[in-house]
């Protein structure tokens, strides 16, 4: 059997996706407020909640969507200064999903989550933020140098002080760097008077 439908109104039947979709934002190059170029790339994950609307009263909800993102992205972006826009980076996200999700309910979209996925420099700003972080990593390496030379020179001082004041540990001093200097010598050549024997001793003994 077969039937045909004939009638003045036309029937077209719609179809949509109930199912949590994804949306990637990629490639929206942006302007910072000082005039830093930049490429983000981006995605969201959203969910078709009333097909009435969806279908019914707006055309291609996912245009639209994609639409309402990239805008809220320049907004933001555009409000900011590259410096602050890195201090901000975490705050980028729950303002594109505050700006978005009223526009996206008109479509009849519930949007549930959104993250950037990248931040793509231009060359030259690369290049001037690697220079920077290398001046910062040099200038903190210097400071703990200079913090450990004056920790040595500190140590060095109380030394001083306790060898003044001790004669013992004086000669214990200096017979600590004799011997390290006798572990680099293999053969030791002695010529002198008769007093050499005194001599050695008033190097080893304490004198009392």
């Amino acid at each position: 059997m077969y039937y045909w439908w004939k009638n003045n109104i036309a029937v077209s039947v719609g179809k949509v996706d109930t199912r949590q979709l994804q949306l990637e934002i990629n490639g929206q190059e942006i302007l910072t407020r000082d005039k830093a170029a930049l490429r983000l790339n981006g995605q969201a994950q959203y969910k078709v909640v009333d097909i009435e609307k969806a279908l019914l009263y707006n055309k291609d909800f996912d245009k639209q969507l994609y639409v309402a993102f990239q805008l809220a992205l320049r907004e933001y972006i555009g409000g900011l200064s590259f410096d602050e826009l890195l201090e901000k980076k975490e705050s980028i996200a729950p303002f594109i999903l505050k700006a978005v999700t009223e526009k996206a309910l008109a479509c009849g979209i519930e949007v549930n989550d959104f993250g950037i996925r990248d931040i793509i420099l231009p060359g030259d700003v690369k290049e001037i933020m690697n220079q920077v972080l290398i001046a910062e990593k040099k200038a903190q390496a210097n400071v703990i140098m200079r913090r450990e030379e004056t920790a040595s020179t500190r140590s060095l001082l109380n030394t001083a002080k306790l060898m003044e004041e001790n004669s013992m540990l004086f000669k214990l001093k200096e017979m600590e760097y004799v011997e390290k200097i006798a572990d680099k010598i293999t053969n030791i050549s002695l010529s002198g008077n008769g007093v050499l024997i005194e001599q050695l001793k008033q190097i080893f003994v304490p004198q009392k």
